[in-house]
């Protein structure tokens, strides 16, 4: 070859042959291992996955026709159960309300701390009959000061409110509920309200929920449907809301009407206190201590109701990052509560048959474990391999027709929604690797297992980004801390996982695209 000034380079044969001789050779070992080892294991993961993907449909499918049924025929809370709405009377002053206790756990809340305070303290309840405990585990001593002062605040406006730390965070949020059970004036209280630090109940959440609780002793737990003030912040959270109001639309509801038992979703619910106690109180012993106390209730024959229409604000996580953290603490939680106690459900004698095959199977299985595997490992993983493997088949119902019938069956819960179907298919593809891989962990107790990472939130800082700015400056000045706004690393946003996975289905369409070619 002749470069540049007459230079003449000389490429060795030897050199030049090596790469078509190891293209050869790795064509050589794939033709000989293919037939006796990949197809067999590709068959048999295919089969696999069938089975699991009949289960997830199985399961859709009997939510779908048990909801449409509960609309239809089930008669309302108010109707199924007995229900007084609790009336002022001026001869007995607030003595025919019970004494409510309201926990509200914190962590470095800046942005929300004052929303979620002066919405517990706003509850139209009687003072005298209303206590409230902010549970704070924050790091930040700015924050706290911030957050002893807004206390001290509504405790002059005669709200009843206390002002708690710990001197660590252990057992994080489930021991901070825990210690806040301790304090002796917790034992004039019948019942509890937990609200994350991001929610908003309506003045009349409680006016509303607990008298469920007084006129049926049997109901340890009122759970409330959480909405979504930033649901249109950003195409993140619109899939969000997809997935969360299937949940409460559907699961929560089917499991509320039919076996009384649903997970706790660890805030916007009230707790009887006897039934907390009974159950053995709050444990850390998973990221999932909501589930894992209701769980331990039921088995004790307390029963829940859901109540869709009672709804308390919230928010969204609006970053990928704080999604990620959240997601993999809610699938590895499951799975780990799932391995700690399925024998424990199964020896259980105190419910009925049934409702231990629901809890296990239905609850447990499907929902938290094959639900994210069947997403990944087949149409992520299984499928796309089949294309170097012509030999394997997959069914049309089973790579077309059930997923479509599932994707339907998830959209019912958000039909504003339904155009962005085709970004939801992609969104919860991309996040069934991360929730596989945190269900693994879990089912394994591997080393993230008992990771807690508090789900960072913006609070209003979003949804009044469109406000005047002199306003919005005013009131900072006046009632906040200055915003310290994250700052955005090249590295954190790039997902290498992700892109990795991509690169791989990318070479496996490419590696397609060139068989085609060749064989026209």
């Amino acid at each position: 070859m002749e470069g540049g000034a007459g230079v003449k380079v000389f490429i060795p044969e030897s050199i030049q042959g090596v790469s078509s001789h190891l293209a050869g050779q790795i064509q050589m070992i794939w033709e000989v291992v293919k037939a006796p080892l990949i197809v067999p294991l590709l068959n048999l993961s295919v089969y696999i996955c069938l089975a699991m993907a009949l289960m997830l449909f199985i399961e859709r499918l009997y939510m779908g026709v048990v909801i449409i049924l509960v609309k239809l025929f089930w008669k309302k809370p108010e109707q199924r159960y007995r229900y007084e709405p609790i009336q002022d009377d001026v001869e007995l002053g607030s003595s025919n309300f019970p004494v409510v206790l309201i926990q509200i756990p914190m962590f470095n809340e800046r942005e929300v701390y004052k929303v979620s305070i002066g919405a517990a303290c706003n509850l139209s309840w009687p003072a005298d009959r209303l206590v409230i405990q902010v549970l704070d585990d924050s790091t930040d001593p700015v924050v706290k000061e911030m957050v002893e002062m807004e206390c001290k605040r509504w405790a002059s406006k005669g709200i009843n409110i206390t002002y708690q730390i710990r001197e660590n965070r252990t057992g994080y949020k489930a021991g901070a509920l825990k210690e806040g059970l301790k304090r002796s004036y917790v034992k004039h209280c019948e019942y509890v309200a937990i609200f994350d630090a991001d929610f908003r109940p309506d003045p009349d959440f409680l006016r509303r929920a607990v008298p469920f609780l007084i006129g049926n002793p049997e109901i340890a737990l009122v759970q409330a449907r959480w909405r979504f003030v930033n649901a249109d912040e950003c195409l993140l959270t619109r899939m969000q809301e997809m997935s969360l109001d299937y949940h409460f639309t559907v699961e929560q509801e089917v499991g509320s009407a039919t076996h009384a038992f649903f997970g706790f979703n660890g805030t916007a619910g009230i707790w009887r206190i006897g039934a907390i106690n009974e159950a053995g109180g709050w444990k850390d012993r998973t990221t999932v201590e909501d589930m894992d106390l209701a769980v331990r209730a039921s088995l004790r024959g307390w029963k829940f109701l859901y109540l869709g229409d009672l709804q308390a604000k919230s928010e969204l996580p609006s970053t990928l990052r704080a999604f990620r953290f959240q997601q993999h603490r809610w699938s590895c939680g499951p799975a780990n509560l799932f391995r700690k106690m399925v024998m424990e459900i199964v020896r259980n004698k105190k419910v009925r048959f049934w409702k231990k095959v629901y809890v296990i199977y239905s609850f447990f299985f499907v929902r938290k474990i094959i639900a994210h595997m069947v997403t990944f490992f087949f149409y992520c993983v299984v499928m796309p391999l089949t294309i170097l493997v012509p030999e394997v088949h997959v069914p049309i119902w089973g790579a077309v027709y059930i997923p479509s019938i599932i994707t339907i069956l998830n959209s019912v819960g958000t039909p504003r929604s339904i155009h962005l179907l085709f970004y939801w298919i992609l969104f919860e593809n991309v996040m069934s690797l991360h929730r596989t891989k945190a269900t693994f962990i879990g089912l394994l107790e591997a080393g993230r297992a008992n990771e807690w990472v508090v789900t960072e939130k913006l609070g209003d800082s979003v949804n009044n980004k469109n406000k005047d700015a002199s306003k919005n400056k005013a009131n900072n000045n006046a009632t906040k801390a200055p915003v310290k706004k994250p700052r955005s690393k090249f590295i954190e946003r790039l997902n290498t996982l992700e892109l990795g996975f991509a690169a791989f289905l990318f070479f496996l369409k490419n590696l397609k695209f060139q068989t085609n070619a060749k064989a026209n």
